[in-house]
């Protein structure tokens, strides 16, 4: 009886991450460069809140393979360059992409 709950436990679990997959496990990237755009985001991010043009909380950062993607809404034209430009002149980023709506 053991087994088989074993058993199905398995292949529960294995069915569960095929199906649901994340990007290192469907070969998008490796696990070290997840680990790094990882941080690009999270350097941009602090970035954000470091300034006092930018609502850090309003904008979001997503980063594929050195890309980091803007997304969110900006109160002004200011707010959206601003980001923009703090996003470039991190360290490791590749390109950008703003995709900040200004409000």
């Amino acid at each position: 009886m053991k087994i088989a709950h074993a058993l199905l436990a398995t292949a529960a679990a294995f069915t569960l991450v095929q199906v649901t997959g994340c990007a290192v496990a469907r070969d998008q990237q490796t696990v070290g460069s997840y680990i790094d755009d990882a941080t690009l985001t999270t350097r941009v991010k602090a970035a954000y809140a470091k300034d006092p043009v930018v609502a850090a909380t309003s904008i979001n950062v997503e980063t594929l393979k050195g890309t980091v993607q803007l997304s969110g809404f900006a109160k002004s034209d200011a707010e959206r360059s601003t980001a923009e430009r703090l996003a470039r002149s991190t360290d490791g980023v590749k390109a950008v992409r703003n995709d900040i709506v200004v409000r």
